[in-house]
């Protein structure tokens, strides 16, 4: 009875913990990772850091002669200031150093990773540089990678790098080895290839997938959710992208999902036609289009815009006049930090932190972490209690044996003392039974009936002997 009951409740603890949200991904450190560029002139010192695990400082140029980085003495001060600055407020925090963030770097690239001296000189440059500064890693953007040629240098560069990054630590006292990751573009499709999935999921410790931009009001003619989750008729959405670097070959836990804090604004041809995909004229606002997130709520704030959501999509967006601006606001935010959790993706980065809107978007991404969180909170209650519920019912099923045994010890022993007096009393009675009979010699007379031959049976060693009547 005992054994069915723990046996029952173990299926029960099982049963429990197939309904709590998988925490594979969780069972690494959650990536909460956000860009600062130099040229936003956002005071470092203003930086939350303590919503984030990794802070990214971008970026380092490449001197095209040299092949080492480059950093222009406007950013060496506030480079050289900005991990102390940012651990003030998060002693935890890391630091990675952004290279490669201009288009004018990457063209250098091609020429770069194609000679061993080359790639030497780069590699070693940015260790030193990283190290320098006192950043704890490195991150690496060449989105604009194409050819066959290119994409197997980038293979070699990564394995290159790796081994260098392993052997300064040896030989710096056991230094902590400096984190590697790349920025990549939304999906691993580049010219008629992939990104080097092998040589990634060896060397790098993540890639920074860039989630966003797929359409921008110079180069498209009509309005599109620029970071949509999902796009029933097109390649050019989140979901495809990351299934994607997955299905190629790309380990979901190597992969940090990008959160847009921008949007873009497209000048409609007719205001009435507002939906996702109405024709547009070009870009609205501004000669780009492009808006920050703080800019778009303050936008819609002044001109009492209507905040409208599609969930086909996963995109916000919101109509004023003949403007037509796509972003995602605090709810599509959550959405993709739990869509990220659940794909088992490494965490999330943003890209950037100077354009949210009083941390609203970046606060909004850390509270799936207190979910998660809670979650482990009501894990560990629940096997706390059942174990607790388990102890319990061995104590009492061992304490309810020992009584059984106990009770039935003490029934034997009552048997044993029953029997005991059963057999003293059958003894006595035997024993009572055997004593000698004394009978007078008148009884004797009349019973043999005066010794009559009758009544004689015969004559042993003592005399005769009668039967009695």
């Amino acid at each position: 009875m005992a054994l069915t009951i723990i046996t029952a409740t173990l299926f029960f603890l099982i049963f429990l913990l197939s309904k709590l949200p998988s925490s594979t991904a969780q069972e690494q450190p959650w990536i909460q990772a956000g860009y600062w560029f130099s040229g936003s002139g956002f005071p470092i010192s203003d930086i939350n850091s303590a919503l984030f695990t990794h802070l990214i400082c971008a970026f380092a140029g490449l001197n095209s002669s040299t092949y080492e980085l480059s950093i222009s003495s406007s950013d060496s001060q506030l480079f050289s200031n900005f991990t102390n600055t940012v651990k003030q407020k998060n002693p935890s925090i890391k630091t990675l150093l952004s290279i490669g963030g201009g288009l004018a770097n990457r063209s250098h690239y091609s020429s770069m990773v194609s000679q061993s001296s080359y790639r030497k000189s780069f590699i070693d440059s940015s260790i030193k540089t990283a190290r320098a500064y006192g950043f704890h890693g490195i991150d690496f953007s060449w989105v604009s990678v194409g050819t066959d040629s290119e994409i197997a240098n980038m293979a070699i560069l990564f394995d290159e790098w790796r081994v260098a990054i392993e052997s300064e630590s040896r030989n710096s006292n056991g230094s902590i080895q400096l984190v590697l990751t790349m920025a990549a573009q939304y999906s691993p499709y580049v010219g008629n290839g992939t990104f080097p999935i092998g040589s990634i999921n060896k060397n790098l410790n993540w890639v920074h997938v860039m989630a966003f931009d797929y359409y921008m009001p110079k180069s498209w003619n009509q309005t599109g959710a620029q970071a949509a989750l999902y796009d029933p008729g097109s390649e050019k959405s989140t979901d495809f992208g990351i299934n994607s670097w997955i299905n190629k070959g790309l380990s979901a836990n190597k992969l940090v999902l990008g959160l847009p804090f921008h949007g873009y604004a497209w000048t409609l041809v007719n205001p009435k036609d507002s939906a996702i995909g109405a024709p547009a004229k070009g870009p609205a606002i501004n000669i780009y289009g492009a808006m920050s997130y703080k800019d778009i709520k303050g936008y819609i704030q002044t001109y009492r815009g209507v905040l409208q959501y599609n969930a086909t999509y996963v995109v916000n967006y919101c109509t004023i006049g003949s403007s037509w601006i796509g972003f995602d606001d605090v709810e599509v935010v959550k959405i993709k930090v739990a869509y990220a959790k659940k794909k088992n993706l490494l965490g999330y980065f943003v890209w950037q932190i100077p354009q949210d809107d009083n941390w609203v978007l970046s606060q909004a991404a850390q509270e799936d972490k207190k979910t998660t969180i809670n979650n482990k909170g009501r894990l560990l209650l629940v096997i706390l209690l059942t174990a607790t519920a388990i102890i319990i019912l061995i104590l009492s099923s061992t304490m309810w044996y020992l009584r059984k045994r106990v009770l039935r010890c003490i029934g034997l022993a009552d048997e044993q003392k029953e029997s005991e007096s059963k057999l003293r009393t059958t003894m006595a009675s035997i024993e009572n039974t055997n004593v000698p009979q004394v009978f007078s010699f008148t009884d004797i007379v009349v019973a043999t009936n005066n010794f009559s031959n009758e009544n004689k049976l015969g004559e042993g060693g003592y005399g005769p002997v009668y039967k009695v009547i």
